[in-house]
């Protein structure tokens, strides 16, 4: 029998922990809860969870120094469950290690959907990342930097394939303008949103069926892009 999935839960709203237990619990993940910050932190330490939910509201530290203290020794994804739905408390949470957002109150089935996600981020960081992301009629060869849109090849810059290759190597995670800037153009270039303005035209272009609507290369308003991949 395969062990299920653990969700670690951080939050000191009883009523959302005895909730969350409940649904997660019926969708058989294992489900262990906290309600302040350093409870989490000794329980993600000793029972190594596959996901963790975090509330940033905590009554003995602020979530986002919970997510920087979680990523200084694991690569777990985060989900952040919060009431603070101001770009700057997303972007802040999301540099500092989250995977995802959400604002409260939640749907369910948001909620389980990112959960899903984040399950899939866990398998490739534990060493079944393949090096092909399909996204419908897109195939992108991470080892080969290759990219095919119906089969045919479509030919981007290099960094127009690195910017590609970042934002679908993190699929389904929201990554923020500046760690995207940071990792495609180098610390020096993380406030020059500009740059990532113009290539994400450019790749939507290349890539989309309507640039304007786009699929595959999603913005998050204020915080950064997603990249959504199949299933």
């Amino acid at each position: 029998m395969t062990t299920p999935p653990h969700i670690l839960v951080i939050d000191d709203e009883p009523q959302i922990l005895r909730a969350l237990r409940t649904i997660l619990t019926e969708k058989q993940f294992k489900v262990t809860t906290a309600s302040r910050g350093e409870e989490g932190l000794t329980l993600a330490a000793a029972s190594a969870p596959d996901i963790v939910i975090l509330d940033l509201g905590l009554p003995d530290m602020d979530g986002i120094e919970v997510c920087a203290r979680l990523r200084e020794w694991t690569e777990c994804p985060i989900i952040v469950l919060s009431v603070r739905d101001s770009e700057r408390d997303k972007v802040a949470a999301l540099d500092k290690g989250a995977d995802d957002y959400l604002t409260k109150p939640f749907g369910i089935e948001e909620l389980l959907a990112r959960v899903r996600v984040a399950l899939r981020h866990s398998a490739r960081l534990s060493g079944s990342q393949t090096s092909i992301v399909e996204a419908g009629p897109l195939k992108i060869d991470l080892a080969w930097h290759t990219v095919t849109r119906d089969d045919e090849e479509v030919k981007l810059t290099a960094t127009e394939f690195n910017l590609l290759a970042y934002l679908a190597s993190n699929r389904g995670r929201v990554l923020t303008h500046q760690s995207i800037l940071k990792q495609v153009w180098g610390p020096a270039d993380a406030d020059h949103t500009e740059y990532l303005r113009v290539y994400v035209r450019q790749l939507r272009k290349k890539l989309e069926a309507d640039p304007d609507q786009p699929r595959y290369i999603l913005t998050e308003p204020g915080v950064g892009y997603r990249f959504i991949a199949d299933e």
